[in-house]
């Protein structure tokens, strides 16, 4: 176990817990000096993946993120300063980073996603194509205990979605205390699994949308100051709504543990739904129910009902996996859920792009479900809450693919040549056990 301050680290199956306390500055700091390593390989992968896929440079993201956030991110702001705080500590054990370079990896999937193909002003929707995840949460007569149950699998390119291996304690002076999903350096979850002191649980999945207001706030600023501040659903969704700039849009699916009440907030940039219910499922496929979002602001509408996509694929297995478990949920029940591999197109069970555990890599790409055969993308992690560990400010996660199924790089490229670009960038992802983890642990 690595320690500074009352800062702490140590790794757990294939995760990095990180406890993290105080004021801005102090958490920062301890932050930074904990994971400077991990930030400094993030920053590697990031700068080259990046030029590689976009022509150009990881400087030009970043001047750009200067340029749109600073109004939202002065120095002198709580989060300036834990940004401050990381940078300082990154520097102090020996990784020189900058304020700016951070501020611009923080924002960096809604750079690279959102606002980039945004002012590219991309037609094509292959251009656009970004299913990142698969997502549900239940209460009332559809779980066994009739309390809430969430789960979540986090899908991504592997040479940046294996990054997003930290499981992050945060003790705030000011605010609720937050148990999250996140990736080294990130001030937010990104991954969007958590819990907190407040009663609320979370988890999200990505919506693509058309449009991006670069005066607008970030997602990543959004999203942090609702899990910290928010203690009820309709405070979450009043914070995400202010100066909401479209980027990083999402599907977010939301429980109140001290109320059981469930809901699915979808926000688009002109236009967001809600749905709160205190008994029901709501599920997440990358692609919004409301009409509006769906058929004036979602790029792939189409998608909904094409069980050929992996968006239409899901969104049918979903329904199927709501109805054969309804009432039945709990969290062995979940983790077959998350971990699914039935091909609603091909009728029978094939590790795919359009299961719910996400098989890119397995994937020979004879239909518009993946950009590419064999693309070296899908679900790197499972997590799982209940009412009970939610009520303690734990879950329990999995990390690489949730149903277990080892990927080795070195055999992966020497079988799929084509993407010997990624060599030196990929880790293993050997099978791991499924893990508890909660606020407070300490390592050996």
């Amino acid at each position: 176990m690595r320690c500074y301050d009352n800062g702490y680290c140590f790794k757990n199956n294939g995760w990095i817990y990180l406890h993290i306390e105080g004021d801005p500055y102090e958490r920062g700091l301890q932050h930074g000096y904990l994971m400077a390593r991990e930030i400094e390989l993030a920053l590697k992968a990031i700068k080259y993946y990046v030029y590689f896929t976009t022509g150009m440079d990881f400087d030009f993201f970043v001047a750009n993120a200067d340029r749109m956030f600073k109004p939202f991110l002065k120095k002198t702001s709580e989060f300036g300063e834990e940004i401050c705080g990381i940078v300082n500590g990154s520097q102090k054990a020996g990784i020189p980073i900058s304020f700016e370079d951070l501020v611009g990896w923080n924002g960096f999937l809604e750079l690279n996603d959102f606002w980039w193909p945004w002012k590219q002003k991309h037609s094509s929707s292959e251009k656009v194509k970004i299913n990142k995840c698969s997502a549900f949460i239940a209460t009332g007569d559809a779980t066994k205990d009739k309390t809430i149950i969430m789960a979540h699998n986090t899908w991504y390119d592997f040479i940046f979605g294996q990054k997003f291996n930290i499981i992050a304690d945060i003790q705030p002076s000011n605010g609720f205390r937050m148990l999250m999903q996140t990736i080294p350096g990130y001030i937010s979850s990104m991954s969007d699994f958590f819990v907190t002191s407040g009663g609320l649980a979370g988890t999200e999945t990505t919506i693509q949308i058309n449009d991006y207001k670069e005066e607008g706030k970030p997602e990543f600023l959004r999203a942090r100051e609702a899990m910290q501040y928010a203690g009820t659903i309709n405070e979450w969704i009043k914070i995400m709504r202010q100066d909401n700039n479209g980027g990083f849009a999402n599907s977010w699916l939301l429980g109140d543990l001290k109320s059981n009440e469930i809901a699915r907030f979808e926000l688009g940039l002109k236009y967001d739904h809600t749905t709160i219910t205190s008994n029901g499922i709501f599920t997440g496929f990358n692609a919004p129910e409301d009409p509006r979002i769906r058929n004036l602001e979602y790029t792939q509408s189409k998608d909904y009902s094409d069980i050929r996509s992996e968006i239409g694929s899901r969104r049918v297995r979903w329904s199927q996996l709501a109805e054969q478990y309804y009432g039945r949920i709990d969290v062995n029940n979940a983790k077959k859920m998350i971990s699914d591999h039935y091909d609603v197109y091909l009728n029978s069970y094939n590790p795919s792009t359009r299961c719910i555990c996400c098989h890119s890599d397995n994937d020979r790409g004879e239909f518009p479900s993946t950009p590419s055969p064999y693309s070296l993308h899908g679900a790197l992690d499972g997590k799982v809450l209940d009412a009970t560990l939610g009520g303690k400010m734990q879950f329990e996660a999995r990390w690489g693919r949730p149903c277990g199924t080892p990927f080795y790089a070195a055999k992966y490229l020497k079988q799929h040549p084509q993407w010997d670009w990624q060599q030196g960038y990929l880790d293993d992802m050997p099978t791991q056990p499924w893990t508890i983890f909660g606020i407070g642990m300490r390592g050996a």
